[in-house]
């Protein structure tokens, strides 16, 4: 009997979850079957830091509303600004207000910590630790566990966890422990589908011990794809969205409002088109895709320039 093998008998015999291989040289508890998030279509949205995620999960959470879905979204980031387009404002998160009450969240009523948005999408911040300091995954499944208390998850359709950028520890793994497709958000240039690279192997360790797979990729102000499209070709992913380059979103963001809100210019209008697309074709259903991630030296000299 291995080492591990000893420590998953200890385990077993102590009522301790059973432990799972969660990617090369690491190991993480299985999550718990009380927590799993059962009746919703569960999404989780990664890629690199500044791609527009933020942007990307809000306004695929009004095109969900509009297509007459019930939607939560919670944001998984300290920064606390997945859903300020949705509500207006930023709002206060998960981990400050569990802290007033000295995590006492018996004390907690729905409203203190979910903010209804446009259009009915409700929103919820789960914050995180101070830099430096403390895990993201033990926020999001607090966050979890509060939503499930307060029956928050029995009259929601969708689900969408905004999962912050860039992180490599269990923050990054907690949301895909409840969901069953993740998006990347990329953009037609080198960083971005480097980063979305080492994202699909991530998620491909995860998917190992849990139900989530890939769905597709989103690419975000680009005016092009060939890129995009050129990688995906080669690993065998598939971009399932193409947001153009426009002055509206960035408008939009400074306007704390999603599109939807937006007055009815021609670019506007085609964008809230590709997101209710986009909505319609999450929602249908897509097919669990398995790429095969490539070496660092590959991807440069596939995307890389002389």
């Amino acid at each position: 009997m291995s080492p591990r093998d000893d420590v998953q008998t200890l385990r077993a015999a102590a009522g301790v979850p059973r432990l799972g291989e969660d990617g090369e040289g690491s190991v993480q508890v299985h999550q718990d079957e009380a927590m799993k998030i059962e009746g919703a279509k569960v999404f989780s949205v990664y890629g690199k830091g500044g791609i527009g995620k933020s942007t990307t999960s809000s306004n695929l959470s009004a095109a969900f509303s509009m297509l007459g879905h019930r939607v939560l979204q919670i944001g998984c980031d300290p920064k606390h600004d997945s859903t300020f387009t949705l509500t207006g404002r930023l709002q206060p998160t998960v981990i400050d207000i569990l802290k007033e009450v000295d995590f006492h969240a018996e004390e907690l009523r729905p409203e203190d910590f979910v903010t209804t948005g446009w259009n009915g999408v409700q929103c919820v911040e789960a914050g995180g630790p101070p830099a430096g300091t403390g895990c993201g995954g033990y926020v999001v499944g607090q966050t979890v566990k509060l939503l499930k208390q307060h029956h928050m998850l029995e009259e929601t359709d969708i689900v969408i966890f905004d999962v912050l950028g860039d992180v490599v520890c269990g923050g990054f793994a907690a949301p895909l422990q409840h969901a069953d497709r993740a998006v990347i958000v990329t953009a037609n240039d080198f960083d971005s589908i480097y980063a979305m690279n080492r994202i699909i192997a991530a998620v491909q360790a995860k998917a190992r011990n849990y139900n989530v797979r890939l769905a597709g990729c989103i690419a975000n102000r680009s005016k092009d794809t060939d890129e995009v499209d050129r990688y995906c070709r080669e690993v065998g992913f598939r971009r399932i969205a193409h947001m153009p380059d426009i002055d509206a979103i960035r408008r939009s963001r400074l306007k704390k409002k999603t599109l939807f809100e937006m007055p009815d210019e021609e670019d506007i209008v085609l964008a809230r088109a590709e997101y209710v697309r986009l909505a319609e074709t999450l929602y249908r259903g897509t097919e669990p895709l398995a790429p095969a991630p490539m070496e660092d030296r590959d991807i440069f000299e596939l995307l890389g320039f002389d």
